[in-house]
């Protein structure tokens, strides 16, 4: 049964929603890095006003949009893992198909059961590259506490090359500064 108290939540619940997707600050990594684009910016609720039960004079939401709980899954990983599941699904399917006509005994049975072998073992290989696509993005994106990280690394060539950027910079600005002011050194 719709209340009011069930209404007037719902409806704090659509502004709390449209107040985060409204302000743009966070990106699809969750990081608060975003570029304002439409793409990375949250969708913006989407509400449909529903007939309430005669009588109540209220009417309900059929749809609020709310929050995810998880952060998104960097591309290539989720790239892989829906690779995998598409796969996981092709075999389960298979094996059932080979399980159904070798009880019919139907010729299809064993070309199914052969084939079934052969996708559990790319069906194992898909779900083994979603593991490695995602140690390899944590290891080259992620923060991993251990000194060996080559996140860690990266990020201090990447500070390395700012540094001697910069130098470079001050002694080219210095040498113009020297010679700005005499005509010539003859």
């Amino acid at each position: 049964m719709n209340t009011k108290s069930d209404t007037e939540t719902a409806t704090k619940a659509g502004k709390k929603a449209q107040a985060r997707a409204g302000h743009g600050g966070a990106d699809r990594n969750g990081d608060g890095a975003g570029d304002g684009s439409a793409a990375t910016r949250a969708p913006a609720e989407v509400e449909v006003e529903l007939p309430a039960p005669r009588g109540t004079g209220l009417s309900r939401r059929l749809w609020v949009e709310e929050p995810a709980i998880r952060r998104r899954m960097p591309d290539p990983v989720r790239t892989a893992a829906v690779r995998a599941v598409i796969i996981a699904s092709l075999t389960l399917m298979q094996a059932m198909v080979a399980f159904f006509s070798t009880l019919a005994g139907s010729w299809l049975a064993f070309p199914m059961v052969l084939s079934s072998v052969a996708s559990t073992v790319v069906a194992t290989w898909g779900v083994l590259d979603v593991w490695v696509t995602r140690q390899v993005w944590n290891q080259r994106n992620g923060v991993v506490s251990v000194p060996s990280s080559t996140a860690r690394q990266l990020r201090r060539e990447r500070r390395r090359a700012r540094r001697t950027a910069r130098a470079a910079e001050r002694d080219g600005a210095r040498i113009r500064r020297r010679g700005a002011g005499r005509l010539s050194e003859a």
